[in-house]
């Protein structure tokens, strides 16, 4: 009997020592005020050697929570994704760098396209607006973050391009960053952790509405059915709240409709109100409905029915790095 007892217990502290550590993922919540310019989701990943840092925000109150949880947790930041090249998701890049220089960053090829048009447009309307003395002075401490986010290339551009499913060494298995091409932006960068059953989905899943700013409609709606299909329990979302994949499926038929809506003669208004519905139960409270409403009523028409604007966003901006 003792033997067997014997026998058991070494095959149970075998299959304890075999067994793949744990480790947290943990949430910074962003923000969508109405007075500034939002920050993306930032999720961590933790395990041994270090941590994972899924997309760095705008704003320096939230990268000094990120490097606070570093400091706090005792480890470097080994690694760092960005979901795509938006200012509200990766202009923190060079704050967590200077820190932890030997960070490596992963995202698509798309950010080179976009340094060169669209965030470079967008550095000649910032100095014009920085020039503005009637101007707020917060708009202009908003302007001046993305005018020096931009200017530092060095930390946007990847360092491991994402082309496809790429994988990311991550507590004894792998992580998988996988690419969503012409989408919310050219090339997006989503992850997966197939044993915790977890997708961190930038801003192919944003809440309380969609950001259409450089969307190929069709491209989205096609992530999103692959996001789908994926087996997972937990998203985080771009902006917005955790999500269950029941919720996310709501999510997507949501859009779906929003998309076939603004694909139609429908009244733009029928397809805002649309969206409200659709979306409801995702959408938190009043003040995020009037958010919605107001950013869908400049989409529908700037975007989603200009076919000029869907031709730019839905083929290649420049010859990638």
């Amino acid at each position: 009997m003792r033997r067997l007892i014997g026998a058991v217990l070494g095959l149970a502290l075998l299959g304890a020592a075999r067994m793949p550590e744990t480790f947290p993922v943990r949430l910074i919540p962003g923000a969508f005020p109405t007075d500034r310019q939002p920050d993306g989701n930032t999720v961590i990943f933790e395990d041994s050697h270090g941590l994972i840092v899924v997309d760095t925000s705008r704003h320096k109150e939230h990268q000094h929570a990120i490097l606070e949880l570093a400091r706090s947790r005792g480890k470097p930041i080994v690694a760092i994704v960005n979901t795509h090249w938006h200012l509200d998701h990766s202009g923190g890049n060079q704050e967590l760098r200077a820190v932890y220089p030997a960070a490596r960053i992963y995202t698509s090829k798309a950010i080179y396209g976009a340094l060169d048009h669209f965030l470079a447009r967008s550095v000649e309307n910032g100095r014009k607006k920085l020039a503005d003395p009637s101007l707020p002075e917060a708009e202009k401490a908003d302007i001046r973050l993305g005018v020096e986010a931009i200017s530092d290339r060095r930390d946007l551009l990847p360092d491991v391009p994402v082309t496809g499913t790429t994988r990311l060494a991550y507590a004894g298995r792998a992580l998988e960053l996988r690419l969503a091409p012409f989408a919310a932006t050219e090339g997006d960068s989503w992850v997966y952790d197939p044993r915790a059953r977890i997708v961190v989905a930038g801003d192919l899943v944003v809440l309380p509405l969609p950001f259409f700013d450089t969307a190929c409609a069709a491209g989205w709606r096609q992530a999103l059915q692959t996001i789908d299909r994926t087996d997972f329990a937990t998203l985080y979302p771009g902006h917005g709240p955790v999500l269950r994949h029941a919720d996310f499926s709501l999510y997507r038929r949501a859009f779906d409709r929003l998309l076939d809506c603004a694909g139609s003669p429908a009244p733009k208004r029928a397809c805002i109100e649309g969206w409200i519905n659709d979306a409801g139960p995702l959408i938190r409270d009043a003040q995020e409905r009037r958010q919605a409403r107001d950013y869908l009523d400049y989409y529908i028409d700037a975007i989603l029915r200009d076919p000029t604007k869907q031709a730019e966003y839905c083929a290649p901006a420049a010859k990638a790095g």
